[in-house]
């Protein structure tokens, strides 16, 4: 989940260096969104992982 995070970032960047400012917000906002997911997930297993323990 993470790399689709950083390919949509990277996608944003290149639209944003060309001018397409519709598509550079569009894809920032979905490596955004992908991002707080991972966070969340990551924070999940870590927290169950330590409380395996």
């Amino acid at each position: 989940m993470l790399y689709y995070a950083l390919v949509f970032f990277v996608i944003a960047i290149i639209a944003a260096a060309l001018g397409f400012g519709g598509i550079a917000a569009g894809a920032a906002g979905i490596a955004k969104i992908l991002f707080f997911i991972f966070l969340v997930i990551f924070l999940v297993t870590l927290v169950m992982g330590l409380m395996r323990r």
